[in-house]
């Protein structure tokens, strides 16, 4: 349904987009996931027909819809998409009935299927009550359903979410992930969604695109991501708490890891050590395969507790079934176990 070839976006000589390339059938849910600044806005930007491509092209449903190479793109009116934009964009001086039925006016159709449509869709988004309101007279909650409505009235093949959720509190943003991922069943539209949660990318997506200045570190279904990180970015950032990633380098008869020195079996000079926080524990002493960090937090999660380290820069986490017994500030020893779970060369690609 969704192809993506060798897409490529430069706003002059800087590159917001390298060469991705991702496919998704027909009814996925793809989550663009990633930090601030990495690219996934400009290609969802892209996919709206916001943004035309420096290269490559953007196909739906075996349409093309945009081609850089040609400098050529489908007016984004008639994509059939739709997109929800994170600020909302309601009309203020139309009632919530007024916003989701205008796309249907411009549409030109008829008055009986448009009130039709606009009250089935209220009905699914659960607003209908808020009908006659205006966008100033309901909640943030409430206006990004109306958003939502509006965007699925004219009943579009790709629905398109740039980081929907972000205005949204704690509570709110649990509860209309369960509404998206029922909005999803009961459309069956392919989805794409930006964020940069990746608790929303795991819990809502069938796959998921890590992306990492401009490029795509990895593209898979969620579990793939967690189990089998294939870079040392996707590990650090899927998951919780992620995966520890500690520098390796040849020590004379070892290796000096994380700063000191180790017996342990390297497939390089230089490469990255991952290892898993459930793996990890905590020693009362010091040697062997321990790090000395500074205590910084500790966090209940599932009836055990997260411990996180600080040292020189390197971050680790582990979990463990009791609390330790030092206070924030106090140092720590964290044992490693005697092999790490994956290895990482030094441009942070998997190796084996």
């Amino acid at each position: 349904m969704l192809d993506i070839r060798n897409l490529t976006k430069r706003f002059g000589s800087f590159e917001a987009v390298t060469n991705v390339s991702i496919s998704a059938p027909d009814g996925a849910f793809l989550v663009l996931l990633g930090p601030s600044g990495c690219g996934k806005t400009t290609l969802l930007r892209m996919l709206a027909g916001l943004e035309l491509p420096s290269a490559g092209q953007i196909v739906f449903d075996g349409q093309t819809v945009s081609d850089g190479d040609r400098d050529w793109s489908v007016d984004p009116a008639k994509r059939n998409s739709g997109l929800v934009f994170q600020s909302y964009a309601l009309w203020p001086h139309m009632s919530v009935r007024g916003n989701v039925e205008w796309p249907l006016k411009v549409m030109s159709m008829p008055k009986a299927d448009r009130a039709a449509r606009v009250r089935e869709v209220l009905e699914l988004l659960d607003i209908a009550p808020l009908a006659d309101r205006y966008p100033n007279e309901i909640s943030g909650g409430q206006q990004q359903r109306v958003a939502i409505a509006r965007t699925i009235a004219p009943k579009p093949s790709v629905l398109l979410f740039d980081e929907p959720l972000s205005n949204l509190d704690a509570k709110l943003r649990v509860e209309m992930r369960t509404e998206l991922m029922r909005l999803h069943r009961a459309t069956g539209a392919t989805t794409v969604y930006v964020t940069h949660d990746q608790i929303e990318a795991m819990t809502m997506a069938t796959h998921v695109a890590v992306m990492n200045e401009g490029r795509v570190q990895q593209f898979g279904p969620p579990a793939d991501l967690v189990d089998h990180p294939a870079t040392a970015f996707v590990a650090t950032f899927v998951g919780t708490p992620p995966k520890n990633v500690v520098p390796v380098v040849r020590n004379g008869a070892g290796y000096r890891v994380g700063g000191r020195h180790m017996t342990l079996s390297a497939p390089a000079d230089h490469c990255l050590a991952m290892f898993r926080a459930e793996n990890m524990t905590l020693s009362d002493r010091e040697g062997g395969m321990t790090l000395p960090m500074e205590l910084v937090e500790t966090t209940a999660i599932a009836g055990r507790t997260m411990v996180t380290g600080l040292r020189d820069g390197l971050r680790l986490t582990a979990i463990v079934d009791r609390a330790p017994t030092a206070r924030i500030g106090d140092t720590v020893q964290f044992r490693l176990p005697p092999e790490p779970d994956s290895w990482f060369g030094p441009d942070g690609e998997r190796i084996g």
